[in-house]
């Protein structure tokens, strides 16, 4: 089976792709790099959903409709920022994917908030989109905190600083098992999954 993801981040095609090679051996994630998009995707939209079925159908129409695309949209949710940066949560800083600006900017908003005030959640919503038109979208959500000081090696954006109670750990000092168990984008991918078992 193969399967476009609306995505260029090497890092992040490993990780849906070895999600779904759990529940589909030997399937084949082709990137936009993959289809012949050339620039970026506008994410304009004001919701996950609206951003990920955006870039899905994008995908599909690059792929001259031979194969589905699903397409994500993560981001933060801190409690103490009134849910920021959310679907701003890639150019929290203004740059797009700046991963330190990002986090530099995250730790200065919540400075005065207490370590136990900290509370966050990573969002994730996939969209599914088929070459018919048909469109789904899923969403999984792991609930955290904000630390100060960057742990682990592993991972990308903000996984350095969001600590995961039940492990012990951040995002970013776990294996690439243990977080798909548990990450927002695993357990959107699990019910991605069970849709194309249908």
């Amino acid at each position: 089976m193969k399967l476009i993801l609306a995505s260029r981040n090497k890092k992040k095609i490993r990780e849906v792709e070895a999600i779904l090679a759990n529940h589909f051996p030997g399937i084949h994630i082709l990137s936009l790099d993959d289809v012949g998009y050339v620039g970026d995707i506008e994410e304009n939209g004001e919701t996950y959903e609206e951003n990920a079925l955006t870039k899905a159908h994008t995908a599909v129409e690059a792929g001259k409709g031979i194969y589905p695309a699903i397409a994500d949209d993560s981001g933060l949710s801190v409690d103490a920022l009134n849910g920021a940066p959310g679907v701003y949560s890639a150019r929290y800083a203004g740059g797009h994917g700046d991963d330190a600006a990002n986090n530099a900017l995250l730790l200065k908003n919540l400075a005065q908030v207490s370590a136990e005030e900290r509370t966050a959640r990573f969002v994730c919503c996939i969209a599914l989109v088929y070459p018919d038109g048909r469109e789904i979208t899923v969403r999984g959500e792991t609930e955290g905190l904000i630390i100060d000081e960057a742990r682990g090696e592993g991972g990308f954006g903000y996984d350095p600083y969001f600590y995961y109670e039940p492990f012990g750990k951040t995002f970013s000092e776990m294996t690439a098992e243990e977080k798909n168990a548990i990450s927002h984008r695993g357990k959107a991918i699990a019910k991605v999954a069970e849709i194309l078992k249908q």
